[in-house]
């Protein structure tokens, strides 16, 4: 049956073969995901949701689900999955609604750890999930999860060597600004834009001294854009340059093309303070493609926002780092579904209350996965 989701997840691998139970690893994902969907933060929620007589009734009608196991089977199957191969039809699934051939667009990574399992027992070290967002259309492509922060570089670099990013330009936050992972990205036929901070401290240094010079300021590229909200005045402007046969560095920084410096002034009542941020690309780009790339950085934290705050994932106590990701998971895929309904109905409702109204409506849910289910096809045209 094509639901729109269990096809994605069929061939999911497992840690070992299981038989005799009327409910399988597809479906249970496709619960799990539906109830996400519905903005339901845990197991235990998911499961009750699920048991509902309306709701029973809805999944055996609408996804072939003739029962639903009990919370402990749920939990049980879910410790089966491979939480690698579970990233693997995930980005399959998200890649059947991304347009193939499309103007540029931007990758944003960034990583989040899971603050629940800090203190837990028998974890030892806490998970560290870092997924990779494609900002214009507000999707997560991909995770890679990775024992702590510390390891997040190695782990950066592998996700993206799995990815399909042709064409597109890849943004990262300092830490991340490796060359390692510079030439990752070039060989993988898409652009870099990289924030240069203190963990270059020479790189740094040189590209600040350029851009702090008034006269060497006066010959790059600038725009200046302002932005008022709740009684703060944001002021951002960009200078750029490709100007750099003179950086020491040019060579160590594969197809490195620009380099740029965004200043930041933020007005409110109490004052003014301002902020300076430096880049390094290996686009030619305009200011204001800088000014659009550098703020798309901040999509991934949009989400990592909607993870901490809608379904309060640093409380969910669940003892085992592979049903962890799997739930981070879910909800990224339920984000997913409700931002494409959104972008495609031009809706301005936020998405909570959109999860909202799944939640009390069934039938809801329906519309959300029927649109996908019409991009699908539309892509395979």
């Amino acid at each position: 049956m094509n639901n729109g989701i269990t096809e994605y997840f069929e061939d999911i691998e497992l840690y070992e073969e299981y038989d005799g139970y009327f409910c399988s690893i597809p479906d249970i994902i496709t619960i799990a995901i539906l109830g996400s969907i519905c903005g339901l933060r845990n197991i235990h929620q998911i499961h009750q949701w699920a048991t509902n007589d309306r709701v029973s009734e809805f999944l055996k009608e609408k996804f072939g689900i003739d029962h639903v196991p009990c919370y402990y089977w749920i939990l049980s199957l879910l410790k089966y999955v491979k939480p690698e191969s579970l990233n693997r039809c995930f980005a399959d699934w998200v890649y059947s609604f991304m347009p193939e051939k499309s103007k540029s667009m931007t990758i944003s990574l960034d990583g989040k750890t899971v603050c629940s399992t800090l203190k837990m027992s028998k974890i030892e070290s806490p998970l560290h999930i870092i997924s990779a967002q494609v900002c214009e259309l507000g999707l997560t492509l991909a995770q890679r999860s990775t024992d702590d922060k510390s390891n997040e570089i190695p782990a950066v670099q592998e996700l993206l060597k799995e990815l399909k990013i042709k064409g597109n330009i890849v943004v990262a936050d300092a830490l991340n600004c490796q060359k390692e992972t510079a030439e990752i990205i070039v060989k993988q036929k898409a652009d870099y834009l990289l924030c240069v901070k203190d963990n270059h401290p020479n790189l740094k240094k040189d590209i600040e001294d350029y851009v702090q010079d008034s006269s060497l300021r006066d010959t790059m590229q600038t725009v200046s854009r302002t932005e008022k909200n709740r009684g703060r005045v944001e002021t951002r402007t960009a200078y750029v340059t490709t100007d750099i046969n003179w950086l020491e560095q040019k060579k160590e920084w594969k197809n490195l093309k620009c380099i740029g410096a965004i200043h930041t002034e933020f007005s409110t009542k109490k004052g003014t303070s301002s902020e300076w941020h430096y880049y390094l690309s290996s686009r030619e780009m305009t200011a204001e493609q800088l000014l659009h790339h550098a703020r798309m950085e901040w999509s991934v934290e949009s989400m990592h926002w909607l993870l901490d705050v809608h379904f309060e994932e640093d409380w969910c106590r669940v003892e085992n780092k592979d049903v962890q990701q799997c739930l981070n998971m879910f909800r990224k895929a339920a984000i997913n579904l409700i931002k494409n309904f959104k972008n495609r109905n031009n809706s301005k409702a936020a998405i909570s209350k959109l999860m909202f109204e799944c939640l009390m409506e069934p039938q809801m849910i329906s519309r959300v996965i029927f649109v996908f289910i019409l991009l699908t096809i539309y892509m395979r045209m």
